[in-house]
């Protein structure tokens, strides 16, 4: 294993959507703000966006420098130990299978929770799956979730998955050794990780930390965990799945990459009407999904100089021909990403072990990097801190079509909302881009309101909306769909 510092090339860093130029524009745009009512609407101060490494919460900073390498190795060390995590394997060996693997980490999730002074309750979330082309009988499948509640907003559930079942090339395969070490011993180190720090603290929202199974089988452990959430009515606002984030380098001659984590997400959400997206296509919505403001909302929460990664967002669901856990949440609406490492090396994560060419191949610890993985785990934490910590994201938010009599207003934009629970919201700020920009780049602080006309024509940018709480945390931008008024 190659233990790589946490330093490297600063990556770029734009901190919480903005830069200070940014905010200079919008603030000689926020002038001709036209108010639908005569009120006086002040614009509250301090709400422009925070910049500079001394700005970031002492809380999550202290949060972050606890991430510990060496308990991720032994995890994923303890992992490789059980021969095979397969799906199919033993469910009653004390030793081997997945079986003693959920018995495992559901132990080290209950003494996780004895830690959080009763705001963590974990469970063994356990189904039957019927037959289907990688299940050859009904497998009992077992999922390990420990919850931690909120206490401002507990109904905001934001969730971190790693899968515990690993697999050979031969994905019916369940007797030959799969340690599983990078896929994905490395994403469940990095929940537990998470789980270990996240308990002792508190926060607005409520925090999932799950290891699902069946994930090699067809993502059947994910699947049954989000359908129980939706149909328990869970307000899931973000939700990441961490499958295959060991490796700094991918051992096959290419240059390492060990300051960058990839973060898949879609583009168009799966759980929508084609009327619905073809009204998403006709206003130019196709970036702007749920999971893609997600994805940027962590671009700016963790920075290269909080973090030590550079998160490269990819816009795919995931990469060709494969698929991770993210997807079961996006199909039903929520947003969700998949983060992995920069480069994989599919002969490492399922290969049987042997040797070719002098080079040992197989899921083994030696090619998993726990520093990597420590920031892995340092980017995921300020996601999820961040999440849980602000406000959430806006409710239905909409954009005011004006339709012919009413032609007075087309140059002008006017959106509406929701307002958000929660005592300390400041207000709101409305963000807004060229149409050909894949970030964010202007704001202008609105105020504790529910709607807001703009003296600005919406057929030219893109707008969206954040909530501000008083500790001038945001929320993940929610974008607008399109009503006729």
């Amino acid at each position: 294993m190659e233990n790589t510092p946490s330093t490297g090339p600063k990556g770029p860093s734009r901190r919480t959507f903005l830069s200070a130029s940014a905010v200079s524009a919008a603030t000689a745009v926020a002038a001709p703000i036209v108010l639908p009512a005569a009120s006086a609407l002040a614009v509250p101060a301090g709400l422009e966006p925070v910049r500079g490494p001394a700005k970031f919460d002492p809380a999550l900073v202290s949060l972050l420098k606890q991430v510990d390498q060496q308990r991720i190795g032994a995890t994923i060390l303890r992992l490789t130990q059980f021969g095979t995590r397969h799906t199919s394997s033993s469910q009653t060996d004390p030793v081997r299978g997945i079986g003693a693997a959920t018995a495992w980490v559901f132990q080290q999730m209950q003494a996780i929770a004895a830690t959080s002074s009763g705001r963590m309750t974990v469970q063994q979330q356990t189904f039957v799956q019927p037959v289907s082309s990688r299940i050859p009988v009904p497998t009992t499948i077992t999922n390990v979730i420990a919850t931690l509640q909120g206490n401002a907003s507990p109904e905001r559930f934001y969730v971190i998955t790693g899968h515990l079942d690993s697999r050979v090339t031969d994905v019916l395969n369940f007797t030959s050794d799969a340690p599983g070490a990078d896929d994905d011993a490395s994403g469940v180190a990095v929940v537990l990780e998470l789980a270990w720090l996240f308990a002792t603290r508190q926060f607005a929202g409520t925090v999932v930390f799950a290891t699902v199974a069946g994930e090699e089988q067809g993502l059947y452990g994910s699947a049954y965990m989000a359908q129980q959430m939706n149909a328990a009515g869970a307000d899931v606002q973000g939700m990441f799945s961490n499958d295959i984030v060991g490796a700094s380098q991918a051992w096959d001659g290419t240059k390492p990459d060990p300051h960058t984590v990839r973060l898949f997400v879609e583009g168009v959400p799966t759980a929508v009407t084609p009327a619905q997206i073809a009204v998403m296509q006709s206003v130019g919505g196709e970036n702007d999904g749920a999971s893609r403001q997600l994805a940027r909302f962590v671009q700016d929460v963790a920075p290269f100089d909080l973090t030590g990664m550079n998160v490269r967002v990819i816009w795919r669901r995931d990469r060709y021909l494969r698929g991770s856990d993210h997807i079961s949440f996006q199909a039903l609406g929520y947003p969700a990403g998949r983060f992995t490492e920069p480069r994989e090396n599919f002969n490492h994560e399922h290969q049987d072990t042997q040797v070719v060419n002098g080079v040992q191949f197989g899921d083994l610890p030696q090619f998993v990097d726990y520093d990597y993985i420590a920031r892995v785990a340092r980017v995921n934490g300020a996601g999820l801190w961040s999440l849980a910590t602000g406000p959430g994201t806006p409710k239905n938010l909409q954009i005011h079509a004006t339709a012919p009599p009413g032609l007075a207003g087309i140059n002008t934009t006017t959106l509406t909302w929701d307002a958000n629970s929660g005592s300390d919201l400041a207000g709101y700020e409305v963000v807004w881009r060229e149409t050909t920009s894949p970030e964010w780049t202007n704001v202008i602080a609105v105020g504790d309101v529910t709607t807001v006309t703009l003296d600005m024509s919406k057929d030219n940018v893109q707008f969206g909306l954040r909530a501000v709480d008083q500790a001038r945390h945001r929320s993940p931008v929610a974008f607008p769909q399109v009503v006729s008024s």
